[in-house]
């Protein structure tokens, strides 16, 4: 293990660990969770069955899984403790300011991390010689979550999220499900105790309970996974986050501990440093495309794109104090009634800019 661990460090990943595939207590939370239909439009949450708690039933032959951490906190942020919340809270105070999830201002993490985790198993096999394996991030029926706390990475906070005394919850996880019985390593107990930060933060109450979500309340999921209208009633509570949110993270004592990434894919793009929703309101698809190639954003597609801006701009359009922003921001959405943009969809958008346009500057 010392081998992998020294490896690990050298691609850029933080932490390993190594689980047992008997995943068997997350079964009945899972069908749980599923039966409640926490997991909203996530259809492919449920289509997989209980093989997201059967690691050997996914990838048969495995018999344990090496579960991996990669610190994504962009080095742009200021490193003193709290500073980067700071920064980060002063954005979301911002009517104008666009805010996106601090995971998705870079390269998309699937890419990066499947192709390290892929140089690690290779590293492997040239210690021990061939062996059955598969690399997984966010990308197949895995509990990841469930996998690395068992592996001594963290514990499950009750935003849900993974979290580590030594680095807070800002970070990536991926895995290697294997066919080789490496020695697995001890979990960490939690260390959340009476806390409840994270829940009470929550813009939606998505946290319906200790590490529980109810997904379809979720702006993370709103704004990423929900293909169609945000629900009118949960709009004007997503403020200006037009790709995510970092909220429970923001508010967790725990992210004191935060770490910067240390590889450079995970830097701020010059498109997402510090924009306002009128410059993102004015791509077109070409431009929403070039900007966003290699990146997260990308797989919403154009018009889930402006359907975020076009709430994100309502709610300003009811918070800004500045009135020539408020001018400028309606003649944009009067324009896009006008002239939608090639390429998106007119009466998916068409509804929420007319929305956004019937919001009133707050009393």
């Amino acid at each position: 293990m010392a081998s992998l661990r020294q490896w690990a460090t050298e691609l850029g990943f933080s932490q390993i660990g190594v689980a047992d595939v008997d995943l068997s207590s997350a079964e009945a939370p899972l069908l749980d969770w599923l039966a409640r239909g926490f997991h909203g439009d996530m259809h492919y949450m449920a289509s997989h069955g209980l093989k997201r708690a059967r690691p050997a039933e996914l990838v048969p032959g495995t018999v344990r899984v090496i579960t991996a951490r990669m610190d994504y906190l962009p080095s742009s942020l200021p490193e003193r403790a709290g500073e980067w919340q700071r920064v980060e809270w002063e954005r979301l105070k911002q009517p104008s300011a666009a805010a996106v999830s601090m995971y998705a201002r870079g390269r998309d993490y699937h890419k990066v991390l499947r192709n390290r985790l892929q140089k690690l198993a290779d590293k492997l096999a040239e210690l021990i010689g061939p062996f059955g394996h598969r690399v997984f991030t966010d990308s197949a029926p895995v509990l990841e979550v469930e996998l690395a706390s068992r592996s001594g990475l963290g514990w499950r906070g009750k935003h849900t999220l993974l979290l580590s005394r030594e680095a807070g919850s800002t970070f990536f996880l991926g895995e290697i499900f294997v066919d080789i019985d490496l020695p697995v390593t001890e979990p960490e107990s939690a260390h959340c105790g009476s806390c409840q930060a994270c829940m009470d933060v929550c813009p939606t109450q998505a946290i319906v309970g200790e590490r529980l979500v109810d997904a379809r309340r979720c702006i993370s999921y709103l704004t990423i996974e929900q293909s169609g209208p945000i629900p009118v009633a949960l709009r004007s509570l997503i403020g200006n986050r037009i790709y995510g949110c970092d909220d429970c993270q923001l508010a967790c004592p725990w992210n004191k501990f935060a770490r910067r990434a240390v590889l450079p894919d995970f830097d701020v793009r010059p498109a997402l440093s510090n924009p306002t929703l009128l410059q993102l309101w004015q791509w077109d698809e070409a431009t929403f495309l070039r900007l966003t190639e290699g990146s997260p954003i990308r797989r919403i597609g154009f018009a889930s794109w402006q359907r975020n801006m076009a709430v994100a701009l309502g709610n300003a359009l009811r918070t800004e104090p500045d009135e020539a922003a408020l001018m400028a921001m309606r003649r944009a959405l009067s324009a896009w009634l006008v002239q939608p943009p090639v390429g998106t969809d007119v009466d998916l958008v068409g509804e929420h800019v007319q929305w956004a346009l019937a919001q009133r500057p707050a009393d």
